[in-house]
Order: structure tokens, then C-alpha cells, then sequence
């Protein structure tokens, strides 16, 4: 009686202490936060899923996957075991002997006792029973598929067993000698036997189709053999190995015969599989139980990918764990299912997954694509100009070319990455580094790898280029001059030399790119040795013309036209049939002239040339516009044909062919026909 009132007073003292506290709680107190959705979140809400489902088949995998250390295990005991070594281990004879005898009655093996097979069978007995309760596990997941290829090609069903002792079920196992997969394919017999193997595929880890290889290959060796042993070693020693044995041993043809003519872990390898025969079929009466999982209900099935879509986003669509997948599809090495025009692609997943995916493909595939679309996409090229600076009549437009300039700008995010520096990230945006540090309220020019930079990318049409427009139509009029001396005379005098200063985090390559130059023309004007800039240099800029060093030859040329006979001294980069061209005579000519029996020059040879006349007799007009349409370009360090032929939209056996050039060898500083 007391103890009721007791609870009684209890009771009421919690109701009654409940309901202050909640009295003393204004109801507005707590402002719940609000929750941000993500597309994906958005996705998966519209999708129907089973948890129940999903904790089982999670478990089942979990227990199912990780046996790396077993083949490691079950890989050294058949390399390396003595087996005339008897083992200390409780084992009747006797028993053994009838069981293989029920064994070999079922079996197209020939089982007969040996004392060999015993000691290996109380090894594995007495050091790898626990190994022996998980393969049983895995079994439940493998064997089923194994059957059902070694039934299709009329094989023994109880070379199933053969996949424990190649990899111990691990379908990512690898051999020193780089077998990989259940079955443990080499590269090349692998693609003998039609598993493909790419950059993102290695079909020798995939059960089904390397089972069925596996089944093919033991179908044929058969035809050879006749003998289901010698299938067996041949499968692991190659049958050349076992025909040199049946040689050796004065034809023997019985494994257990010609065992020690085979290579040592071929000889380990028979007996190890009729071991693990015996020890599946008696594991009852051993004491083995095997380790199933907890709910053995895993059931999967395969369905057809339309994009290419990685495990991760198979991860975050569907809540199956990466190393799930992994498991499950072990023949995609880098994690991701392609998708390859003719070709179909299949993703393994549990049943109640195939469910999920399939009633809503068309949300996972736009999830793909929205992931796709915010992958970094390489910037459009920029229209590359001849590197050809204003004339005087536009060096003043040129100098408040950053004042009247009509923009529209986009602010744009730039990731600073290790080795990034201000001046390289402003020479990508085409900006300033003062504007960076602007942008940002930056003190000093220091960054921070992971560090997010605001670029305010612009659209620029700048009246530089407009200058540059008008430069590109004076230098056409200069070329229609009457004569070659006249029109070189012309493009000097119409060269306008404008100044710049060098600002903080510029370099002569971000200068040479502003202004459409090469560096080596800048080096040259301002007369530099090094490649080195301050901040507050100023340097001269001037037009780099292509048709300037050919004016400079014709001049040369006609300049010593009141002799027939002229010297020309070989400079880097030409041959004997660009002087050729320049003088306008031909390549034998200048051979019988010189008592020449090569065309190999070298740099400072002195060439006569005694139809220098010839050269006039064109007309100037004509000899100009050849010249203009001869576009040179003048190789930088680094540059390869290929390189320069893209740049310049031609190919590079164009280039070849137009420079006469042999080999793909290419030196700095020489001049390149376009």
C-alpha cells in the first residue's frame, strides 16, 4: 500500500514538473533552422526504397567480401609445402581411404589415396580450417555461376573447387606474376580467350565471363590430354610444361606419374584442389562450419548503363556503400561504367537496387549530367593576330587602349593550386594583378593553395585591336609599293615604337601576349640579355613583320645587282633551297656554282650566286606579294611541329614538305615557312 502511493506521488510530481517546464517554454523559443536541399537530395526523395532490404543485402556483402588474406595464405602453402612431410594431426587412414573411394565413384576425377594427398588434407586441416568456414560462406555467392559455365561447356561441375585454390574467391586477386581475377587469367590467354581488358576494364575480374572462359579453356585442353588431372596442371603450368613432362618421364600420362617432372607449384596445385574437394564435401564431419552470413538473402541482377556514371554517384543515388560496388563489379578498375558507342555496359547491384534504378532512370542520368556539367570545361581559344604593332597614326589610340574599352563583365572563381602565382593567374584572365588584388583586398601578392580568387572576367573589344585592323591594311598598301628597296623603306618608316611599363606580376611573356609579340622581339628591340623584367621598365615596342627579313634579302640581292656574281652567307635556319628562292634560281645552279655534291649547308658558308640579275627581272609588284603571302614563323624554345602546325592551322607534313625538313629535329631561332 505504501509503495503504491509512493508511485503515486511520483507520478504526479513528474506530470506535474512535465507540464511547467512546458508552461515556462514560450511556444516561438526555438526557430528550427532551415533545411537546404541539394539536387540530389531532391532526387532521392521521389524514390521508393525498402531499408529492410538494404540492411540485409549490406550485411550479406560485408560478410561476403575482404579474403585477400586467405589467398595470400592458401597461395604460399601449395608453393611451399614439403608434402612427404608427415603432420601431427588425429586422421584415420582408413576413413580417408573410403571417402575418396565414394568421392571417385561420383567423379569424373580419378581419386585414388596417396600418402601425399593425406599429409595435405591434415595440413589444411589443422591450420586452415577457419579459412575453410568463410570460402564455405563465399561459396553460396560463386559456385552457383561456376556451375552453371561448367555445365554449359561440359565440364565437370567439381572444378568449381579449382577457383578456391587459384584465388581463394578474391575476384581482385593478383598473382606475383600478374594473374588476376577468380581464375586467375593471364594478360594474353585472358584475351585468347575473349576477356576484354582496357583502361576501364579487366574482364578477368568478372565472375560470369571469366567462369565461362575458364570452362572453354578446360573443354579444349580435354581434347588434348584426356585426363581431367592433366587439365588441371596444364591449366596452371600451360600445357607446353605438361607435354615436357609426359616426355621426360617415358610417356607417363598420370599426374601422379609425372608429378615431379612438373614445375614445383604445379606439383602442389592437383593435390591441393582434391584436398579442397575432400574437405567441402566431409566439412561436417571435421567440425566446419561454414560462415554464412546472418540473412542469406542476397539476390542480384544486372542492368544496362545509357552514361557514363561513376561508383560514387551510384553511391550517393542509391545508399550502397563504394566498396559494395567494388565487390560487386570488380572488372571496372577505375570505378567508374563507361559508356562506349556500340557497345553495352552492365552494372551488378542487389535486386531491390535494380528496382530502384530502373523506375527511375531518367532522374539518375539528369543527376549525371548536372554533375557532368560542373566539371571544369577547357576555355575557348583567343583569336590569335599577326604579332604587327600600330602605326603612327594609331599609337595614340594604342596608349588609352585601357581607358575606352567597351565590356561585359562576369565575375568568375579561380582556385589557387600549388605553384600559382598572381602574374600567371592574370595572364589567364587577361587582367591586371592590381585588379586581383582589388577584387579580392589583397595587401601583398602572397597566395594560398585552395585559396578562391574573384576574377571579373571581361569581354573585350578594345580599340588596340582596331589599330591593329587599321595596321593589317597599311602593311598591305606598303606592300603594293613599285619597288622591294622602296617598299622595306616604307614598313620601316610607318613603324611606330610605343612604350610599356612594366607593372607588378608582369613578365616579357605576359607582355609579348598583350601586345600580340614574340618575346624574342622584345628581347631584340630593347636589346636584353636575360629574360628578367622590373616593376617601372619601360620598353619599346615595335611592329615584328614576317615580310621584313625577306625585303631585307631582296634588297641585298638588288642592291648588288650591278655584278653578276654575288656572295650570300648562310645565316641559322635556311637551306639551299630557300636561298634558292631568294635569288630565283634553281638548286643545281647554285651546287655548279659553288662545286658542290650536297645539299647540306652550314651556318657561315659563303655561297656565289652569279644570276643575281635574274632576280629583277620579275616584276617589284609581283615580287612583293610573293613575299606577303610567306608567312615565317621563328621556332621557340620548346616547340615541336606538331605544336607550331596547330598553332597555325596546317599540317605537319606541310611543314615538311615546305622547309624541307627530314627529321622531326627543330632548333631556336630558326625560321619556319607557313
Amino acid at each position: 500500500m505504501i509503495k503504491k502511493k509512493l508511485a503515486l506521488s511520483l507520478l504526479t510530481f513528474l506530470l506535474a514538473y512535465n507540464g511547467f517546464s512546458q508552461e515556462s517554454k514560450p511556444k516561438d523559443s526555438v526557430i528550427q533552422p532551415e533545411i537546404k536541399r541539394s539536387f540530389l537530395d531532391s532526387i532521392k526523395n521521389t524514390f521508393v526504397v525498402d531499408e529492410t532490404s538494404n540492411c540485409i543485402d549490406n550485411q550479406c556483402i560485408k560478410e561476403l567480401s575482404s579474403t585477400q588474406d586467405i589467398f595470400d595464405g592458401l597461395l604460399s602453402d601449395i608453393k611451399n609445402l614439403d608434402l612427404n612431410v608427415p603432420v601431427d594431426y588425429e586422421f584415420s587412414t582408413d576413413v580417408f581411404k573410403e571417402r575418396l573411394r565414394l568421392m571417385d565413384e561420383k567423379s569424373p576425377f580419378h581419386i585414388d589415396y596417396n600418402p601425399q594427398l593425406e599429409n595435405l588434407v591434415k595440413n589444411f586441416l589443422k591450420n586452415r580450417k577457419r579459412s575453410y568456414e568463410r570460402l564455405m560462406g563465399l561459396s553460396h555467392y560463386y559456385f552457383p555461376m561456376f556451375e552453371e559455365a561448367m555445365a554449359r561447356h561440359n565440364v565437370p561441375l567439381e572444378i568449381k573447387y579449382l577457383a578456391i585454390v587459384e584465388s581463394a574467391l578474391n575476384s581482385k586477386a593478383v598473382s606475383r606474376m600478374g594473374a588476376t581475377g577468380l581464375w586467375q587469367f593471364m594478360f594474353q590467354t585472358g584475351k585468347q580467350y575473349g576477356l576484354r581488358i582496357d583502361s576501364y576494364v579487366d574482364e578477368r575480374s568478372d565472375a560470369y565471363k571469366a567462369s565461362d572462359a575458364a570452362a572453354r579453356y578446360m573443354a579444349g585442353m580435354y581434347k588434348i590430354f584426356g585426363d581431367w588431372e592433366l587439365v588441371l596442371a596444364s591449366y596452371n603450368s600451360g600445357a607446353g610444361n605438361v607435354t615436357k613432362a609426359i616426355r621426360r618421364s617415358g610417356g607417363f600420362q598420370n599426374f601422379w606419374n609425372i608429378k615431379s617432372k612438373l614445375p614445383k607449384e604445379t606439383q602442389g596445385y592437383v593435390p591441393a584442389f582434391l584436398a579442397t574437394m575432400y574437405i567441402f564435401e566431409y566439412h561436417k564431419e571435421h567440425g566446419i562450419v561454414p560462415q554464412k552470413p546472418v540473412a542469406n538473402h542476397l539476390e542480384v541482377d544486372t542492368i544496362a548503363v545509357k552514361k557514363n556514371i561513376s561508383f560514387k554517384q551510384l553511391s550517393d543515388l542509391l545508399d550502397i556503400p563504394v566498396p559494395d560496388l567494388e565487390f560487386l563489379n570488380p572488372s571496372y578498375k577505375m570505378k567508374v561504367v563507361p559508356y562506349i558507342t556500340g557497345r553495352t555496359n552492365f552494372i551488378t547491384l542487389p535486386k531491390n537496387k535494380i528496382a530502384v534504378f530502373a523506375s527511375n532512370e531518367d532522374k539518375i542520368y539528369a543527376y549525371v549530367d548536372y554533375e557532368e556539367s560542373k566539371r571544369e570545361k577547357r576555355l575557348a581559344p583567343k583569336q590569335k593576330k599577326e604579332a604587327i604593332l600600330p602605326t603612327a597614326p594609331v599609337e595614340e589610340a594604342l596608349v588609352q587602349t585601357t581607358k575606352t574599352t567597351k565590356s561585359n563583365a562576369r565575375t568568375k572563381f579561380h582556385t589557387v593550386r600549388p605553384g600559382d602565382n598572381l602574374g600567371a593567374i592574370a595572364s589567364k584572365y587577361g587582367v591586371t594583378v592590381k585588379e586581383i588584388k582589388d577584387w579580392n583586398n589583397m595587401r601583398s601578392t602572397a597566395l594560398q593553395s585552395g585559396r578562391k580568387l574573384k576574377i571579373q572576367v571581361k569581354d573585350t573589344t578594345s580599340v588596340q585591336e582596331e589599330a591593329i585592323a587599321q595596321v593589317d591594311s597599311g602593311v598591305n598598301k606598303v606592300a603594293k609599293t613599285k619597288s622591294p628597296v622602296v617598299a622595306e623603306t616604307n614598313l620601316k618608316k610607318s613603324t611606330a615604337i610605343a612604350e610599356h611599363t612594366v607593372s607588378e606580376g608582369e613578365t616579357l611573356t605576359t607582355i609579348a601576349k598583350k601586345y600580340r609579340m614574340y618575346v624574342a622581339d622584345l628581347k631584340k628591340i630593347n636589346n636584353l640579355k636575360e629574360s628578367t623584367v622590373k616593376v617601372g621598365d619601360k620598353l619599346k615596342l615595335k611592329a615584328t613583320i614576317d615580310n621584313v627579313d625577306k625585303a631585307e634579302q631582296i634588297e641585298e640581292a638588288v642592291a648588288s645587282n650591278d655584278t653578276k656574281e654575288n656572295i650570300h652567307t648562310v645565316k641559322k635556319g635556311e637551306n639551299i633551297f630557300q636561298i634558292a628562292k631568294i635569288y630565283k634560281v634553281g638548286v643545281d645552279d647554285i651546287l655548279n656554282w659553288n662545286n658542290l655534291t650536297t645539299t647540306n649547308i652550314n651556318v657561315g658558308d659563303e655561297l656565289k650566286i652569279e644570276k643575281v640579275q635574274e632576280v629583277v627581272a620579275e616584276t617589284p609588284k609581283k615580287k612583293i606579294n610573293k613575299f606577303e603571302e610567306q608567312r615565317l614563323y621563328i621556332v621557340q624554345k620548346g616547340d615541336s611541329l606538331f605544336k607550331i602546325s596547330q598553332k597555325h592551322n596546317i599540317t605537319v607534313a606541310e611543314l615538311k614538305k615546305k622547309n624541307n625538313i627530314k627529321d622531326n629535329e627543330l632548333q631556336p631561332g630558326m625560321k619556319l615557312k607557313i
